[in-house]
């Protein structure tokens, strides 16, 4: 029988709360606490960060009860971390698929062509921004500014950045990925 979870510092308002908290391997919490060792105690919030990624390392995306699990062991409130998970676009809120294939759309990338990329994308999945495709293995988003004006458009392929893109390098990137030959620079870990 699992644990059900309660709030440690519970809001004034109704909010809704999982039953349960993620659960991690004894090697997830030793990596935790390695985390957690940096900060003064009463500085944890600044673990938030690190630890969400931890998170969706393990369960995929930073899911309620990973949230419930952050809350508790650093002793904030929910609201706390959602604050900090909504704000990111790096933090999967909801379930992404294998590859997520993230395009930048702020100026410089518009200028230069995302939403050609992003209907490119769009077409060569047959899902829009926002979705999943049914084998989960290819996820579509449309993000805030990525810090590589100079070298728009670019997509965020998980946390690799592939810059300068064209169609054809796209299509290249994706068969990549397609065949499950696309290997990752950036690794959390």
């Amino acid at each position: 029988m699992s644990e059900q979870f309660t709030p440690n510092n519970p809001l004034p308002q109704e909010a809704p709360v999982p039953r349960e908290m993620a659960k991690f391997s004894p090697e997830v919490e030793a990596e935790i606490e390695r985390h957690l060792a940096k900060y003064p105690k009463e500085r944890s919030r600044s673990a938030i960060l690190p630890l969400m990624f931890i998170v969706q390392r393990e369960r995929g995306w930073l899911d309620p009860e990973g949230v419930a699990y952050l809350a508790d062991r650093l002793r904030l409130r929910i609201t706390d971390i959602w604050e900090v998970a909504t704000f990111y676009s790096m933090i999967a809120t909801k379930p992404v698929g294998k590859y997520h294939v993230q395009i930048c759309r702020t100026l410089s990338c518009k200028i230069m062509g995302a939403d050609t990329i992003t209907e490119h994308c769009s077409k060569r999945l047959g899902i829009k921004p926002g979705e999943t495709t049914g084998d989960g293995k290819f996820s579509l988003s449309e993000v805030e500014c990525l810090g590589s004006c100079g070298t728009a458009p670019m997509l965020q392929l998980n946390f690799d950045y592939h810059e300068n893109l064209t169609p054809q390098k796209v299509d290249e990137l994706l068969d990549q990925c397609s065949r499950d030959e696309y290997e990752f620079k950036v690794k959390l870990q």
